[in-house]
């Protein structure tokens, strides 16, 4: 496990998961931290504790579980000398980005602020959050545990501080159906769409499965398996007048949702896959109506294998699919923009340097064996000098650091509990070789509204053309349409931003 562990880390470190993306940088209008950042600065630990405010999503301070997580970070912190009280700030019930911008617009600003949305109206607009670059300068724990894409974000948008792999989807299918099927080391050796084609059908058949692929509503989880080989390598694509066009109104697009369309008509995509919902469209691959279906590297697929496994049988467990080959091959290209989620620090906070002190210790190794791995005694054990994660594991998630670039433990795992399955290490390993960075930028403010309205006539007419509704000849005039609807001045400001 630790040697599959290392490698999935090594992998991670040497690759070159919005506000809205699609397109430029973001501002950098920002002022200066009010006080010299000092990642690792000592407090006295005899003295009062300094209470730092935080809230986060999944941080509810009457839940066990974080009541344990908060204390064990009060002492692993206070045992390094920051002596420091976290007083979690409940957000009412809804969603999260709203009650958050709620929260903050009445004045009570907490310390440290996790978003999930909404961000950029109070660091760029609002100008209320610090800029997080002194701070991780001058840091050591934090600095380590990010990755490549971490820090071409971090560059664009200084504001938020996410330390996770990026949130990408790979496609899985079932071991024991793989198996099953003749075309499938074909598949491997040359995984062309028209390969793909072949093997869908083939796995629908060999399998028993109602259709190949299912997604939850969007085509996004197709195109991390079908995008850059019909010539998707970027939001923007930049043509041969090294003018750039968006990429869902090109020749590459029409292409693709042609494919997509031969698939629907033929019944290998699930045909529900526009009402489909995350949670039903995974049971559909769990109940076996679904072969294939898409999920987030890493500990996502960890969990799929699992309940795979455990639903199915041992020969259920997941493998993960190669992404299809053709003008170029990757999974969908990774936002470097900026991160869509994470910490914050606010500019009112009086107590800064202590915030971050609170994220550089959870980037530690004692922060990340607890974050991960939760209380020895409770989450895991050390048997035989090793690592035995508990049946109360299963419960347990990081909530600051989700990255194992910088995981470290100094004992290895039960191979009975691996802290990631195979399945998932080799999703973590397979992206980390086969993923590329995106040219979409932060949409700006004033162009909010047009490239959502621009983005809802795409995704109208693509689902219109993949269920058989439009026709081909019908994509000249949905460019004209998505011009029209905001596209026109999109493609404009493209091209003033990217370089």
């Amino acid at each position: 496990m630790k040697k599959a562990l290392l490698m999935v880390i090594s992998a991670l470190m040497v690759v070159t998961t919005a506000c809205s993306s699609g397109g430029g940088k973001s501002s950098s209008n920002t002022a200066a931290p009010t006080s010299a950042p000092a990642a690792t600065s000592a407090g006295d630990a005899s003295k009062e504790p300094v209470t730092l405010s935080i809230v986060a999503k999944d941080l509810m301070g009457d839940d066990p579980g974080v009541q344990k997580l908060v204390k064990g970070i009060e002492e692993g912190m206070k045992a390094e000398g920051k002596n420091i009280k976290l007083k979690i700030v409940p957000v009412q019930s809804g969603t999260y980005s709203e009650k958050l911008g709620l929260l903050l617009q009445s004045g009570n600003i907490p310390d440290l602020i996790y978003f999930q949305g909404g961000d950029y109206q109070f660091a760029v607009t609002q100008k209320i959050l610090e800029d997080l670059t002194p701070f991780i300068d001058k840091s050591t724990n934090v600095k380590a545990s990010m990755n490549v894409y971490n820090q071409e974000r971090m560059k664009n948008y200084p504001y938020l501080l996410w330390l996770s792999p990026p949130n990408s989807a790979v496609p899985v299918v079932r071991q024991d159906w793989f198996d099953k099927t003749s075309s499938g080391k074909d598949l491997l050796a040359n995984p062309t769409s028209d390969n793909y084609y072949t093997f869908f059908k083939d796995l629908k058949e060999k399998s028993g499965a109602k259709y190949a692929y299912t997604v939850a509503g969007t085509l996004d989880e197709l195109d991390v398996m079908f995008g850059q080989s019909f010539g998707l390598t970027s939001t923007w694509i930049k043509g041969d007048d090294g003018k750039f066009t968006y990429g869902k109104t090109a020749q590459f697009e029409k292409d693709k949702l042609l494919f997509y369309a031969k698939l629907y008509k033929d019944g290998l995509l699930d045909p529900e896959f526009l009402t489909k919902k995350w949670d039903t469209k995974e049971k559909a691959f769990y109940d076996g109506q679904a072969a294939i279906m898409a999920g987030t590297q890493g500990k996502v697929i960890d969990i799929y294998n699992n309940k795979s496994i455990s639903q199915n049988g041992a020969a259920a467990k997941v493998m993960t699919l190669p992404p299809a080959k053709g003008k170029a091959q990757g999974y969908t290209p990774v936002d470097i923009s900026k991160e869509s989620r994470g910490f914050a620090i606010a500019k009112t906070s009086k107590n800064k340097e202590m915030a971050f002190a609170v994220l550089e210790y959870m980037a530690g190794q004692k922060g990340q064996m607890l974050d991960k791995l939760g209380v020895e005694g409770d989450e895991y054990q050390i048997v035989n000098n090793k690592i035995k994660l508990t049946d109360k594991f299963a419960a347990w998630f990081p909530h600051f650091v989700e990255s194992t670039v910088n995981f470290k433990p100094d004992k290895e795992f039960d191979p009975a509990t691996p802290y990631f399955s195979e399945p998932a290490s080799k999703s973590l390993q397979m992206f980390a070789s086969m993923s590329t960075k995106d040219n979409s930028f932060v949409i700006p403010a004033e162009l909010a509204a047009k490239w959502d309205a621009a983005s809802a006539k795409y995704k109208e007419f693509a689902a219109d053309l993949v269920t058989g509704k439009k026709s081909a000849a019908d994509f000249d005039k949905f460019v004209q349409e998505w011009n029209a609807a905001g596209g026109k001045e999109m493609t404009e400001y493209a091209n003033k931003t990217i370089k």
